[in-house]
Parts: C-alpha cells; structure tokens; sequence
C-alpha cells in the first residue's frame, strides 16, 4: 500500500481543470495525493459506458482503489469542454450516466460527481453517500 492517503479523480484532460480539482480534493477530503484519470470529456466516455476506453478508465481507478487504498472517486464534467462539447445539461446527465457505470465496478469507495464552471470552481452534483 502507499503511503499517505488518495483520492481518485476521472478528469477532463483540460489543464484548466486539474489544479482546481486536485486542490478541492485536498481541502475537502484530506488526501494527501490525488490520482488523477485523464481522457478528453471522461463523463461522455463513460456514458457510453463500454469499449477499451472504459475499460481502461476502470483499470487506472482499480489500482487507485486497490493499489493506493483511495476511497473517494470523483467524476468530473465541465464548462467549455473540447472533448465533450454540449450544454451543462447535457454535461451533468452524462456525469450521471457515468457514475452508475462507476458504481457497477463495486469498488468500495464513495462516488461523486463534479461539475467546474466558467469561474472554475468545484460544484457537487451527486455524492453517493448523499
């Protein structure tokens, strides 16, 4: 096991959002290291919910889960996305699509999703101990 404590986060491989991102994982959950899963739009790839993408998302949050003892997975969707590109609306059902795809791999974590605004701070769409 690694030492210290980690979240997970599936984000956007937009570099506005990791800073943002890992810092609120920090603050709000004391975690000393943030494992950060990038694809282009993760919440539209996992709405999809199958293929090698998904497959390998699944993969990298396995060895967060089990290989660094993480139990906080957050899924991210956000403003002004290139690789999923569509309204907030669009953005958050696919977070939420996404984490019922995320929630049939049992991993014993609490799940979230996160929407980052044009002012790119951190909201909390859904928290599966909510």
């Amino acid at each position: 096991m690694a030492e210290g404590t980690f979240g997970t986060v599936i984000n956007c491989m937009d570099g506005r959002t990791q800073l943002p991102l890992n810092d609120w994982m920090r603050v709000t959950f004391g975690v000393d290291h943030v494992d950060t899963i990038t694809e282009p739009g993760p919440n539209g790839i996992l709405a999809k919910g199958e293929g090698p993408l998904v497959d390998s998302i699944n993969n990298r949050v396995d060895i967060s889960v089990n290989g660094h003892g993480s139990r906080i997975i957050v899924l991210v969707g956000h403003y002004n996305c290139a690789g999923n590109p569509g309204p907030r609306e669009m953005q958050d059902e696919h977070v939420m699509k996404g984490i019922d795809i995320i929630k049939s791999w049992n991993f014993p974590a609490r799940i979230l999703g996160v929407w980052v605004g044009d002012d790119w701070k951190v909201q909390v769409i859904h928290d599966s101990i909510e």
